[in-house]
């Protein structure tokens, strides 16, 4: 029961940073985008490293475990591809002029107070809604690796925070152009990722009841599954947006070194 409560704590901490989007944008007439391409390059780096190195290997040894080396292997690799395949789908029925994951700058504010009203607000709210269906499976993933394992479920949390923060800009601009409220800007920032823990919930109500050591094996697959696509396909060609591609990789470099550091002393 304290793991649970963990992660769901954990999961509405990783949601709610869509917020500092919001927050950056109401209080920063510049963008750093050296800062931020490091801190996205950082937070794939986590991502990949804990996906290959933790989640993909303790899949297989509880499939394995379970199953026999054989069917788990297998099992193992059908449900990482499977992953991919999950969050491709729902990031292809994104139109791509609506897509959240292209890079927004701070200085956009500004700009695009001069096109219409009504647009901007309903560009802000179908931004809103698909970081929502985005973050629908990023918080069942922190959810279930926060209850068998809740160091790592922070190490996934944190890496799942970072890449909100362009999130919550995506949201905040249009909103704040379109109605000139700080307010509102900040408040639906906050509110399209309230899915993660929305997707905690029911991961919760689904899983627990079935909840062992062949779900979690088969869970396990598919959230580094999800997590390496995140990576490849959001992550990096947005840190590479913003800001250099060397500094995208640093960034990525310094996120497996921190993750394997942290998996040694912490798990």
């Amino acid at each position: 029961m304290a793991n649970i409560w963990i992660a769901v704590g954990l999961t509405i901490f990783a949601g709610l940073s869509t917020g500092i989007g919001g927050l950056i944008v109401l209080f920063f007439k510049k963008t750093n985008t050296k800062l931020l391409s490091i801190a996205l390059g950082f937070s794939a780096g986590v991502m990949i490293y804990i996906s290959f190195v933790e989640l993909f290997f303790q899949s297989r040894k509880l499939l394995i475990a379970s199953m026999g080396e054989n069917t788990g292997l297998w099992i193992s690799t059908v449900a990482f591809f499977g992953g991919i395949l999950l969050i491709a789908i729902i990031d292809k029925l994104v139109p791509s002029y609506e897509n959240p994951h292209e890079s927004h700058r701070i200085e956009e504010a500004g700009a695009c107070c001069v096109s219409k009203e009504q647009k901007l607000l309903r560009t802000g709210f179908m931004t809103a809604l698909v970081i929502a269906i985005h973050n629908f499976p990023e918080g069942m993933a922190t959810f279930v690796s926060s209850i068998q394992e809740p160091s790592l479920g922070l190490a996934i949390a944190i890496a799942i925070a970072i890449h909100n923060i362009p999130e919550g800009i995506s949201v905040a601009i249009p909103v704040y152009c379109a109605t000139g409220s700080r307010k509102k800007a900040l408040g639906w920032s906050l509110l399209s990722g309230l899915a993660e823990p929305v997707g905690a919930v029911i991961a919760y109500i689904i899983f627990m009841p079935i909840l062992n050591d062949t779900m979690f094996g088969i869970l396990y697959a598919v959230i580094a599954g999800i997590m390496v696509f995140i990576s490849l396909d959001e992550l990096l060609p947005t840190a590479r947006e913003y800001g250099e591609h060397h500094l995208a990789i640093y960034g990525l470099v310094a996120g497996m070194i921190v993750m394997a550091v942290s998996l040694i002393v912490l798990i």
